[in-house]
């Protein structure tokens, strides 16, 4: 790997093990990245509003944005196993700043889609993929732990980041608010991205702390490579898994603010429904990656699935905000566990050695869904006038990422076979 230390004595070891640093830094990323992302929904009713578009075309604009940042990572991914995470990290996080500022100078619909789409796209893309994978190389016996608390971000973004655009729209606009959004992502993103280093062994460090070597290893960090992870059942099975979920995952982000108003909810308390979903991921992200190292982590994913279809269906039976408030805070817990399992998953059954670049591949599945969901969902709306469908489609597709799952697992880890030779 490309950071290592080629000779010199390590850097002086911290009480604290470093990688909770590196899971600090992911935390801040994810919360800054993923939260203006998610304020989206707060700016919807505002930006139909200002340029007379329909659902469905302002939905868009986070479907691109959201196909970007989860597509962007089978190129950032491998980047990042080269060049290293910080790099990456940071030109994202400058990304994300100068896309909101952007898109609150923008005079036309178009200009929101380049804008908010190639800046919030890009930039999450280039940071989260590398940052995710730094963190997976620093643990092997709690990595669903700190997998777990590295994108519990966000979930905390999700639960503070919105209310905090509503109040900015509602004081300074729609447009004033994105420049200060694009200028607190900047700040503390391009901070914490500094903090990241990709490999323990710099530091005179094994993963997890647990038996520091009196100098720096020189064992190989084992793993397949991109292209032999790729073309393993396990691989294909997850992948399918997440295109289906993702079809599904991503339309409360965008709609369960606009649905709540439409059934004469205020958009102030509207937009706490969001909150409500950060607080049940949060919750999902800090404590259920613990959980999955004890239970196992791919039993654990197939429960997510099944945990989303489950919520979801809360959503479409749904008669007023306190049943809203429920379908946000469970949907909320299963939705973080979910993001938090998958890298440690791919670490388990493919390595360490190019973790990121397979991520980054796993990743455009989501990103295909994330491309298709939410606007679809929109123009769904724009014909129906109602989100029922939308909502039941949403449902089906991750009960079918759950029966994927059940059936993938039975497959052989590609890294167990590995061992055996």
């Amino acid at each position: 790997m490309n950071n290592v230390a080629s000779s010199g004595r390590a850097p002086p070891r911290s009480r604290i093990f470093y990688g909770w640093f590196v899971v600090a830094a992911a935390f801040a990323i994810t919360f800054v990245g993923f939260g203006s992302a998610y304020t989206f929904s707060a700016f919807v009713v505002s930006l139909q509003r200002e340029f007379g578009a329909s659902r469905g075309w302002v939905s868009l604009v986070f479907s691109l944005a959201g196909f970007l940042y989860f597509g962007v990572g089978i190129i950032s991914g491998p980047l990042a196993d080269r060049w290293g995470a910080k790099r990456l990290a940071i030109a994202g996080m400058l990304l994300v700043g100068l896309g909101l500022i952007l898109a609150g100078r923008a005079r036309t619909l178009i200009e929101v889609y380049a804008a908010y789409g190639l800046g919030i796209g890009l930039g999450v893309g280039c940071a989260y993929v590398p940052v995710l994978g730094a963190v997976q190389r620093w643990f092997i016996i709690r990595r669903g732990l700190a997998s777990g608390l590295a994108v519990s971000g966000i979930g905390v973004g999700t639960l503070v980041m919105p209310p905090l655009a509503t109040a900015l729209i509602a004081g300074f606009g729609w447009r004033d608010a994105y420049l200060v959004l694009g200028i607190l992502a900047a700040i503390v993103g391009v901070g914490a991205a500094n903090l990241i280093e990709d490999d323990p062994r710099r530091r005179g460090l094994e993963p997890d702390g647990s038996a520091p070597p009196t100098a720096l290893s020189s064992r190989p960090v084992q793993g397949l490579s991109v292209g032999e992870a790729i073309r393993t059942r396990r691989f294909l099975g997850l992948y399918a898994g997440c295109l289906a979920g993702s079809l599904g995952v991503f339309v409360p982000f965008v709609h369960l603010v606009p649905y709540a108003i439409d059934h004469k909810i205020e958009p102030a308390t509207a937009v706490l429904l969001l909150g409500a979903i950060g607080v049940g991921s949060t919750i999902g992200r800090f404590f259920l990656g613990g959980v999955a190292d004890r239970l196992g982590r791919d039993n654990f994913l197939t429960a997510m699935y099944a945990g989303m279809a489950a919520s979801l269906a809360i959503w479409e039976m749904a008669g007023g905000f306190p049943a809203l408030i429920l379908f946000a805070l469970a949907f909320g817990l299963f939705y973080g566990g979910w993001v938090a399992i998958l890298p440690a998953i791919v670490a388990d059954h493919f390595g360490a050695r190019r973790v990121s670049g397979i991520i980054g591949v796993l990743y455009t599945s989501v990103a295909i869904g994330t491309l298709i969901g939410p606007s679809a969902a929109g123009f769904m709306f724009d014909v129906s006038h109602s989100y029922f469908v939308p909502i039941a489609a949403s449902a089906i597709a991750n009960a079918v990422a759950a029966v994927l799952t059940i059936m993938t697992a039975k497959s052989a880890s590609p890294m167990a076979v590995v061992e055996l030779r």
